[in-house]
């Protein structure tokens, strides 16, 4: 944590994004103060989204339980006016996860309101998510449902929206029945009904999580030049099996990411216009090698294998979107991951 904190000081170009990054280890940690600190601290240069520093922060006091004080920074935020539609939703969702819905919804109405304005409701912007305005319709709907609020014209808009979109996705519920409060059971009733409704959603997970890769599949490229790297599991399988190895590896896993996140970035610096990552598994290596008659210590070898996981559609294109997940599959941003200058030394 403190590492990042001088990091700010070498790249001042990237001081928000590591700072920021900073302030959630440390809240993560349970270090509040040190983490309200270094949000306070932002402020004192250039920054490319002030606004949703404070929503940041506001987070930060949500998590933290102290919720007088994040509904004090969120009048302050609030007051200038944000036309981000993500600035609203965070505080919204934060507010949500804190346990207080009042101020959850609250926000999410004002959020939507100051987005479309004082005209009539264009449900085309809706449905393309102009500025957030999907995301912050639902939102609101769930917690107005929740909240047992009666259906108002927007609640209408959100339901419409979704019936457009949710065949698209083999969905067959209703926004209403989604959101829909649990209800009140019996200990063993409950636990019965939680136990389905995991399951229920575990399963639609898994579908749209194949659907999604078998989107993106289509979309990759024949032409993309695609980098191995070794999730951690497969990392250390591969070196216990096959410990030569290490002469191209290394023994660390995080320098192993990093120097596949440099790779790329040669590449493209280079000129190289499709470039892409895919996660390597050993006994589908071995098995790939064994075919070949290659040996698995040569540099073709690897980028064979490379080429053959693109192929197979089991690449990704790189770099990933600033704010969507990084490659290495941390679950973090690409901008707070390998996409920053931390994640890429």
């Amino acid at each position: 944590m403190r590492e990042l904190e001088v990091l700010a000081g070498r790249y001042p170009q990237e001081r928000e994004e590591i700072l920021t990054e900073a302030a959630e280890v440390w809240a993560r940690a349970g270090e509040v103060e040190q983490a309200l600190a270094l949000y306070d601290r932002l402020p004192a240069g250039p920054l490319d989204d002030p606004q949703m520093v404070v929503a940041y922060r506001i987070g930060t006091l949500c998590d933290a339980g102290r919720m007088t004080d994040a509904r004090e920074a969120a009048e302050g935020l609030r007051a200038t006016h944000p036309r981000d539609g993500d600035v609203w939703h965070y505080v919204g969702e934060s507010f949500e996860a804190g346990s207080d819905p009042e101020p959850a919804a609250e926000w999410f109405t004002a959020g939507f309101a100051h987005l479309v304005g004082a005209g009539p409701l264009d449900a085309d912007a809706v449905d393309r998510g102009t500025s957030g305005l999907d995301t912050l319709l639902m939102s609101r709907h769930r917690v107005r449902r929740r909240l047992g609020r009666p259906h108002d014209d927007w609640d209408e808009a959100a339901d419409q929206a979704h019936a457009r979109h949710a065949p698209l996705f083999g969905g067959t519920k209703s926004l209403d029945e989604l959101h829909a409060p649990a209800p009140v059971l019996p200990a063993r009733a409950e636990l019965e009904a939680l136990r389905a409704q995991s399951a229920a959603l575990a399963e639609e997970h898994d579908r749209l999580a194949e659907e999604i890769a078998q989107r993106r599949a289509t979309r990759l490229r024949p032409s993309m030049l695609c980098a191995l790297y070794w999730p951690q599991g497969e990392f250390d399988a591969l070196l216990q099996r096959r410990p030569d190895l290490q002469e191209y590896y290394g023994d660390d896993h995080a320098d192993h990411l990093r120097q596949v996140e440099s790779l790329l970035r040669s590449y493209s610096e280079e000129g190289e216009p499709h470039l892409g990552t895919a996660p390597g598994r050993v006994a589908d290596r071995i098995e790939c090698a064994r075919t070949e008659a290659e040996d698995l210590a040569e540099s073709s070898t690897r980028a064979g294998y490379a080429a053959d996981l693109a192929a197979r559609g089991l690449g990704q294109s790189w770099p990933p979107p600033r704010n969507g997940p990084c490659w290495c599959g941390d679950g973090r941003k690409y901008k707070k991951c390998h996409g920053s200058p931390a994640g890429a030394l």
